[in-house]
């Protein structure tokens, strides 16, 4: 096997703050979209459960829990949006 550079085989490393911000963005554009359902939306148990997901939820978790919490928030603001359109 030929020798290999080890500075080659390292990705470059994204700092936490970075990820954090990155997260912290997402979470904005996703409480941004969920602002967007409207008055109708609210009244949807699962508007009440994205919004407490992106707030509560978020906030008490680690960095690693937290892109799976905007997933989750994600997938339930997409239903809601679907369940909007569909009546």
């Amino acid at each position: 096997m030929p020798k290999r550079d080890p500075a080659e085989s390292k990705s470059p490393r994204v700092s936490f703050r970075a990820r954090y911000d990155a997260l912290e963005q997402r979470r904005e554009d996703l409480i941004a979209r969920l602002g967007e359902l409207g008055e109708t939306a609210r009244a949807n148990p699962a508007h009440a459960r994205a919004r407490k997901l992106l707030n509560e939820t978020f906030r008490g978790a680690s960095l690693v829990q937290r892109a799976a919490i905007l997933e989750a928030a994600a997938w339930l603001i997409t239903l809601l949006d679907r369940s909007m359109t569909v009546v």
